[in-house]
């Protein structure tokens, strides 16, 4: 009897190194046809990628890892082009769709052979991102059948928001002990302080600050989501670290993230910083630090950044070129806020021609704004199940902060909080849960959060 089991286990084993070899040896092929055409750093680059995916497929801890590095720190790599609501832009396969692709792989094949591990982790979040997700699919498909939505662009870009859970199920998945959320949590910062050094390089030149690989033009509104979204996970393990250490460290990374943040002169992550620093003053019971916090970051913004958040805010309102329709208190706006109003203005005339499922993902003219995006594109049907889901992180995270009395869930949770407020905002004047740079580090710290208490119950 044992050594059948014995030869049953084994036989697991094989079977399940069948899945990353079948993967290798084509990648092999491929590398070996396109060897004669390829310079000697391309030959070195399939190298180092090869080498890459051996490494994610022999651990899923590494994977998890590439897969931090890999979110702001991706290449892009234009592989072909879409139209509808992204026409003019390129479909682009970054690092972390591989890395993605690889740990679902395995993944899949372990839950293959063991029934017992299914493919989703049971959480609370599992049914609001399953309605969302379901009725996002349902638009696109009824805006292909009976409108003008292109399919095949409009599945790509659902396939996205997919995408983006799916590093959700797969953190919540392979997350097994606090000491593995510590040392998460030292990646996605020590990735926060590389970008936000690079950053700083950028502000000589004069343009707008962005993350890396953002193309020529660069996405400061981005990179101001994702920086407002990591200071405040920052602000809040200082604020519950007895540590004086950790909490120097943690101040300093916040001054570090601040400087770039203020010169991506991005108007949105401006209004979202607001309600996240008032959102400590609620959640912390240390308010003395609190307001010792948000003087340091107004000092900040001060001293940093009084030129270029002055021109930004002045330009909106009083500068005499670029001048657009609209007009607040009297002051015409910049063409670029007009633009934004009269995209909101046509989306609410429009909404009442298709009201239950919108025109589909991407049957719509482009919208930088996610509320009326999501709207206009999926219903009041759609939007219901936005807004749900909405309310179910931040339900069930503030479920978590209060039954937390232990660093670092207590203060990761409570600057989650706050950071998802803050992007509540953001998501005023961008399609802030639609963009990969915030939304793929956001849903794997959320996987942390809502992976506490089940922690928690399993050490009982």
């Amino acid at each position: 009897m044992i050594k059948r089991g014995y030869q049953s286990q084994s036989g697991q084993n094989t079977i399940i190194l069948i899945f990353p070899l079948i993967i290798l040896s084509g990648i092999a092929i491929l590398i070996t046809y396109f060897i004669p055409e390829l310079t000697n750093i391309q030959i070195l680059l399939a190298g180092c990628a090869t080498a890459l995916l051996i490494l994610c497929f022999a651990s899923t801890t590494i994977a998890l890892y590439v897969l931090i590095f890999s979110m702001l720190l991706s290449p892009e790599f234009i592989v072909g082009t879409t139209g509808g609501a992204s026409l003019g832009r390129g479909v682009t396969l970054r690092l972390d769709d591989i890395v993605i692709m690889i740990i679902s792989i395995t993944w899949i094949g372990k839950m293959a052979l063991k029934k017992d591990l299914g493919i989703f982790l049971r959480t609370p979040l599992n049914k609001p991102i399953a309605y969302y997700l379901l009725a996002c699919l349902i638009s696109t498909l009824f805006g292909a059948l009976f409108r003008d939505l292109e399919l095949k662009t409009g599945l790509f870009f659902v396939l996205k928001y997919f995408e983006f859970t799916l590093i959700y199920f797969m953190a919540a998945n392979h997350i097994n002990n606090k000491k593995q959320i510590n040392h998460l949590l030292i990646a996605l910062f020590i990735v926060a302080v590389i970008v936000s050094i690079i950053g700083i390089t950028q502000i000589p030149s004069g343009a707008r600050v962005s993350a890396p690989f953002e193309g020529k033009e660069g996405e400061p509104n981005t990179f101001g989501g994702y920086l407002l979204f990591m200071i405040c996970l920052a602000g809040g393990l200082a604020l519950s670290s007895g540590d004086l250490k950790k909490q120097i460290i943690l101040g300093l990374t916040i001054v570090l993230m601040t400087i770039p943040l203020i010169y991506t002169q991005s108007r949105s992550s401006y209004l979202g910083t607001i309600p996240a620093l008032l959102s400590f003053i609620w959640l912390s019971e240390r308010r003395y630090p609190v307001f010792i916090m948000i003087f340091i970051m107004l000092f900040l913004i001060t001293f940093f950044g009084a030129e270029p958040a002055r021109k930004r805010i002045s330009y909106t309102f009083f500068e005499k070129r670029d001048r657009g329709e609209y007009e607040v208190l009297g002051k015409r706006l910049d063409t670029s806020a007009s633009a934004r109003l009269k995209s909101w203005t046509l989306a609410l005339r429009d909404f009442k021609n298709h009201p239950l499922f919108g025109y589909g993902v991407t049957g719509y003219r482009f919208i930088d704004a996610q509320y009326f995006r999501v709207m206009i594109e999926t219903g009041a049907v759609g939007l219901f199940f936005f807004f749900h889901l909405l309310w179910n992180i931040f339900k069930h995270s503030l479920r978590v902060f209060k039954t937390c009395s232990d660093y670092p869930e207590k203060g990761l949770t409570m600057g989650f909080i706050a950071g998802f407020i803050g992007l509540l905002f953001h998501a005023i004047g961008a399609n802030t849960f639609i963009i990969v740079r915030i939304m793929e580090p956001f849903w794997f710290v959320c996987a942390m959060i809502m992976s506490i208490s089940r922690l928690k119950e399993e050490t009982k």
